[in-house]
């Protein structure tokens, strides 16, 4: 039996809580709930108080103020009892109220199923943190007594519990920095989760711990005197154990053996100054040899759970491996206390929900996207959506990269830049057409590792989202941002967005020349109730018909073998070539002189040109900047002009470089086709930049019409760059 009482609170809250009044709030409020609990019992056999007096006391052993104290202990007295929230806010204040309506669970609304209760009620959970984020500290409070108990429920209820508790509470406990609570919940579910693994782990330290633990203390000796000889003082040394879920996480993410884990042990340096954590780093260095790529400066860059230290791997004389964890004593109460660490409770000193909620919103990052979640998502997205997006996007993240300004972002494993861009402001996603990582461009399906600087290039004249981009964006958020948008256009925007994406995949194809008619689509997609080639495009833009599927399933049809299409269009161009063969140049004094364009730099009419003479192969025509005139002799080059009233298509080659884009060859194939100009040839290839390099011949009349052609293909958002090859 549980013989917790008062006294035991009691003994907790008056070695910081001082003042009377407050003292005697608290005691009116255990009053209170022992009444209203009175004759209630726990599944273990328990008088019901006990379970408020035991969060009350964990919430104390985190120096919370007098009204996290009390909504503590009233935490359940809404749910459980006839006590209503007015009654809790006559008698404690609107402050208190608020707290214990935040963590009161939703019994009274009727929900389609038990997923959906979880998550209405976590989505409940979480929006009140977003009000007030002492509503998670006593809702951990909460969780973890309850996990202590957990013997007592059913064999079912345990391991729901535990893995909810897995998947929210602990990952919540970890954002906030509250590694001991973090800690607990964890190895107390996995007990039951896992209990085949837990055993074996927990058998593993027993085994190896006291023969490591040896080694530990001759090192802590060692490590002391070092310290002592180059007269650092004010410090503490201690050794720790890795908790038994983040060892097992190790060996299943990692895919290692217990034995491979190097820091199952750790030694921990206490010192007074930050300075002095650097001078001690470089006397750990001085005497131990580190372990490459296994130094980490939290100090420097603090994680976002506001967690700071020095950590290095190193290795002993005798070949001992072992963490040192270096940090001040203010850095390791936040390790182990978290944000409770930052608002310990101080009597005498003004206190503003308001404000404590602006100051951890500054210093905890990821907590100010919770709040921008709570104002963009809660109301537009179900609360499946909504948690999930908050597990996934917010509570796991795993990847830190850095905006041009120096900001970090924190996002899961596997994110790439269009998930940045939304997580950053959903218009930056919408306009999003490339990304800049470390000063190289890649596509937006890149995935971000630790420390990348990343860009996002954006353009207002952008068509938004795409189906595809779904399969590209790996957070809840961001996907969920992209559907919205998705959900939003009308059939017209559908229809243009549909045929665009089934341009694309013809063009990705290189097929340029197909006709869809309503009959193929009736024929084939008629089962589907897709009749019409406008319901096709329809239907592809809202992602119920692959683009892939029909473009395939006309090639089969019509029979088209792709290469002779491309082939045929080539093959179209270099015979208007052919067939108009005069160059369109008049040399003086010469009435039919032998003249032929140069290949090298393709000139055109409207270029500056001069004519080299060759031996036995007439005139050839070059640019007058082409690159090669500087290797010839200046006696044989003449003065060319154009003539007038020319009316044949010339060549000319250009360069093109761009981000990596499946779009970009529809869209450059789509501008060329809207102005009316031929391709002649054709060669795309993608280099280690991440670039893509397209030679494309065209025909063009003269430099008007190339300056007309050159200023549309600019327009496309991935093309960075265009030259004229040779010139």
């Amino acid at each position: 039996m549980d013989n917790v009482t008062y006294k035991d609170l009691f003994a907790k809250i008056s070695t910081y809580i001082h003042n009377l009044n407050d003292q005697e709030r608290i005691y009116r409020a255990y009053l209170l709930a022992d009444e209203k609990h009175k004759g209630q019992m726990r599944k273990s056999g328990d008088p019901y108080i006990s379970h408020p007096l035991h969060v009350a006391i964990i919430l104390a052993e985190l120096h919370v103020g007098p009204d996290t104290i009390i909504a503590g202990l009233l935490h359940d007295v809404v749910e459980d009892t006839d006590t209503v929230l007015d009654q809790i806010a006559e008698l404690f204040g609107d402050d208190v109220a608020g707290m214990v309506d935040g963590v009161t669970k939703l019994t009274k609304m009727k929900f389609t199923s038990l997923e959906q209760k979880q998550a209405e009620n976590h989505q409940k959970m979480l929006l009140a943190m977003g009000k007030d984020i002492r509503v998670i500290v006593v809702k951990l409070a909460d969780r973890l007594h309850n996990i202590r108990t957990i013997d007592a429920q059913s064999e079912e209820k345990r391991a729901r519990i535990c893995r909810e508790t897995l998947e929210i509470y602990a990952p919540l406990a970890h954002r906030l920095g509250m590694f001991k609570i973090k800690a607990e919940l964890e190895d107390r579910s996995l007990r039951y989760t896992d209990p085949e693994m837990f055993k074996k782990i927990e058998a593993d330290i027993s085994e190896n711990t006291s023969a490591r633990l040896e080694n530990i203390d001759h090192i802590i000796d060692q490590i002391r005197e070092y310290l002592k000889e180059e007269k650092v003082s004010n410090f503490n040394i201690k050794g720790r154990v890795k908790n038994i879920y983040s060892i097992y996480k190790k060996m299943i993410n990692q895919h290692k053996d217990f034995e491979d884990i190097y820091d199952v042990l750790a030694i921990r340096i206490i010192v007074d100054t930050i300075d002095n954590c650097y001078r001690v780093l470089g006397i750990i260095h001085a005497n131990y040899t580190p372990v490459p790529k296994r130094f980490k400066d939290y100090i420097a860059v603090p994680k976002p759970n506001m967690y700071q230290s020095l950590h290095t791997t190193v290795i002993s004389s005798d070949g001992l491996t072992f963490e040192v964890q270096i940090r001040t004593k203010e850095m390791d109460d936040v390790a182990e206390l978290g944000i409770a660490a930052h608002w310990a409770y101080k009597e005498n000193v003004a206190y503003s929900k308001e404000k404590e909620q602006f100051e951890i919103a500054q210093k905890l990052k990821w907590y100010a996207d919770l709040l921008k979640f709570n104002e963009e998502d809660s109301e537009e997205a179900d609360a499946k959506t909504f948690v999930d997006s908050i597990r996934k996007d917010i509570l796991t993240t795993s990847v830190y990269v850095y905006t041009p300004t120096g900001d970090v972002i924190d996002l899961p494993k596997g994110a790439t830049p269009l998930d940045l861009a939304y997580k950053i402001h959903t218009e930056l996603g919408n306009t999003m057409v490339g990304a800049i990582v470390n000063k190289h461009i890649v596509p937006i399906d890149y995935e971000l590792q630790n420390g990348d600087i990343v860009s996002i290039r954006t353009n207002k004249n952008s068509s938004g989202p795409n189906i595809r981009w779904l399969n590209i964006a790996k957070t809840t958020h961001a996907r969920h941002k992209i559907k919205s948008f998705l959900n939003k256009l009308n059939r017209d925007v559908l229809y243009d967005s549909g045929k665009k994406i089934v341009e694309e995949e013809f063009q990705s194809q290189k097929i340029f020349s197909y006709d869809l008619k309503d009959d193929f689509v009736s024929e084939c997609f008629g089962k589907n109730n897709i009749n019409t080639v406008a319901d096709l495009y329809v239907e592809i833009a809202k992602g119920t018909l692959s683009e892939k599927t029909v473009v395939n399933k006309y090639i089969g049809i019509a029979k088209h073998d792709k290469e002779s299409i491309i082939q045929k269009s080539i093959d179209k161009a270099n015979k208007m070539l052919q067939s108009s063969s005069e160059t369109g140049i008049v040399v003086e004094g010469l009435k039919n002189p032998q003249l032929k364009l140069a290949v090298c730099c393709n000139p055109v009419p409207g270029d500056p040109i001069v004519g080299y003479v060759t031996k036995g192969s007439g005139i050839v025509v070059h640019h007058s900047k082409c690159r090669n005139i500087r290797n010839f002799s200046e006696e044989r080059l003449i003065k060319l002009n154009w003539g007038n009233n020319i009316t044949r298509k010339y060549p000319v080659l250009l360069k093109i470089q761009a981000m990596q884009n499946v779009q970009l060859l529809g869209e450059i194939m789509n501008t060329l086709s809207s102005l009316n100009i031929s391709t002649s040839s054709l060669n795309v290839k993608n280099n280690q930049n991440l670039e893509t390099i397209i030679k494309i011949k065209i025909l063009v009349s003269n430099t008007i019409e190339l300056e007309k052609v050159l200023a549309n293909l600019n327009k496309i958002p991935a093309i960075s760059n265009i030259l004229r090859d040779n010139v």
